[in-house]
């Protein structure tokens, strides 16, 4: 298992091992309503990945199947975007990956409506590898929604990967959406690739789980490529949220943008590890990234390490990170124009992280994301616990 001691560790003590965790069966999916596929109301395609098993419902707009029933060129790269030894978690969903969701955009095919992949874990004292491997192939465009959700109080770990290749002027909008039960444990990996003159919009909200862990690495190794990345996330009680993230730029003329927003109360801890590298052939790159975070209670604590690794000196970068409470000043001036001191904390909370919301590709997941952060900080307050 990974420890602190390991640099990539280094915020998170893992209190489970994987051993002790029996490999998840199938089983029926979750009943409860999920609100983040009320919120897409019509979609392209559907798919359903419940403890590793998936499901499809055969989208005539684009190759929609399950991992299991493909074959082909496209199929070929199912599985080849994480490498097996970047840790424990990583190995094992290789050893143990059973089935997953394949989605491939033929050439010059543009599919207006997103794709929704709905990943559930369930089973008392399971793991469960889920798997969604998307290929945008050359000059086409779409956009994926992917949901995890578990049910609460269920102890269990769960291991997706999802990668993504966007091949020459291809376009994508992916949003992962995350809110696990809060007794699971969730280690992400997540890797995108992205080719000459390709575009990618990355979205993730991150709200569930006690461990909710994402290691996302993007690769620009194509000339002109661009990506960015808006994010919310939002950890309470005892939760901690882990955001590792690589931004790899390779090819000529690149770009991309990082805007994380987030906010934690209770005892909850978030972790936020950035790195932009730039290698010596990657000229004429530009590079931001920006992390804010809200700490709302005197127990709980954020980490925001943002690097820069530039190896080229023809490039703009720039990088942020602000930790810290409520700004007093903007609190008082809300207080003198007749508010409470609750009903202003809860306004420049909500504004916090409207920027960001407002941001994420598929507009329709603002909704329920700013629901679930204003009611976590609204419970909180009724409760006493900020």
């Amino acid at each position: 298992m990974p420890s602190p001691k390991e640099e990539s560790w280094k915020y998170v003590d893992l209190d489970f091992s994987l051993a002790d965790f029996s490999l998840a069966e199938r089983a029926a999916p979750i009943a409860e309503p999920d609100e983040v596929a009320t919120a897409l109301r019509e979609v392209a395609g559907r798919a359903m990945i419940v403890n590793g098993f998936a499901e499809t419902d055969g989208s005539s707009h684009a190759i929609l199947t399950t991992a299991a029933a493909s074959d082909g060129e496209v199929a070929s790269l199912l599985g080849t975007a994480v490498d097996p030894g970047v840790d424990l978690f990583a190995a094992a969903h290789h050893a143990f990956f059973r089935d997953g969701v394949l989605l491939h955009i033929p050439a010059g095919r543009t599919v207006e409506r997103p794709f929704y992949v709905d990943v559930q874990a369930t089973g008392e004292g399971t793991v469960s590898f889920p798997h969604v491997t998307i290929v945008v192939d050359r000059d086409a465009q779409a956009s994926v929604v992917v949901g995890f959700r578990s049910p609460e109080g269920a102890r269990l770990v769960v291991n997706p990967h999802v990668e993504a290749f966007v091949r020459d002027a291809g376009r994508l909008n992916l949003t992962t959406y995350q809110r696990f039960g809060s007794d699971t444990r969730a280690i992400i990996h997540e890797r995108i690739v992205i080719d000459r003159d390709a575009t990618v919009h990355l979205g993730e909200v991150g709200i569930g789980g006690v461990l909710g862990r994402v290691d996302l690495n993007i690769d620009l190794r194509g000339n002109g490529g661009h990506a960015d990345l808006v994010g919310a996330f939002y950890g309470e009680r005892d939760q901690t949220l882990d955001y590792r993230l690589v931004m790899h730029h390779v090819g000529v003329s690149t770009s991309s943008d990082v805007f994380l927003k987030g906010a934690v109360q209770d005892r909850a801890e978030s972790v936020f590890t950035g790195l932009v590298r730039i290698e010596k052939e990657a000229s004429k790159t530009s590079a931001f990234e920006t992390n804010r975070n809200l700490v709302l209670s005197d127990g709980a604590r954020a980490n925001s390490v943002p690097n820069l690794e530039i190896l080229c000196d023809d490039v703009i970068c720039g990088h942020g990170s602000t930790v810290g409470p409520l700004d007093e000043e903007p609190l008082y001036y809300l207080m003198s124009r007749g508010l409470g001191r609750p009903r202003a904390a809860r306004l420049l909370v909500h504004g916090f992280f409207e920027e960001a919301l407002q941001r994420l590709p598929q507009p329709e997941l603002a909704a329920p994301a700013r629901v679930a952060v204003n009611r976590r900080f609204v419970t909180a307050q009724q409760e006493g616990r900020v």
